[in-house]
């Protein structure tokens, strides 16, 4: 029987990628090729004209592809992501939740939605991996 981690073990594990986790990136949920993370916005997220930044997005969005592809098996990295900012965050947390969409011997696709906790989704990432280990 395969030793699944819980969550607890995942964030561990993940807490070494520093730049998402020490900007407020939380791992939410798992699952099989999935994950859901979150991210209170603060001020430090937001750009001159006082919405969220579109990196912000981004980061949240990778960081979940990132937990989505590697924590059941590290060795998937980002080859290509392509984003498309749909319209300004108007809640006070974002959520981005990566789905897998193929998986390959070498390669795989994921689909990250980003909203935020009222539900109007904010971004929409492509990624493309590569499974290097």
């Amino acid at each position: 029987m395969e030793n699944k981690k819980s969550l607890e073990e995942v964030r561990k594990i993940f807490e070494g990628d520093r730049f998402a986790t020490e900007n407020g990136a939380v791992i939410e949920e798992i699952g099989e090729r999935s994950a859901v993370c979150s991210l209170i916005i603060t001020d430090s997220h937001r750009n001159a004209m006082g919405a969220v930044m579109g990196g912000t997005y981004f980061m949240l969005a990778d960081f979940a592809f990132a937990v989505a592809a590697n924590w059941e098996k590290m060795g998937c990295v980002s080859l290509r992501s392509d984003i498309s900012f749909l319209g300004a965050a108007k809640g006070e947390k974002l959520i981005a939740k990566a789905v897998c969409i193929k998986d390959g011997r070498t390669t795989a696709c994921y689909r990250v939605d980003v909203t935020d906790n009222l539900g109007n989704l904010t971004a929409v990432v492509t990624v493309t991996g590569c499974h290097v280990g």
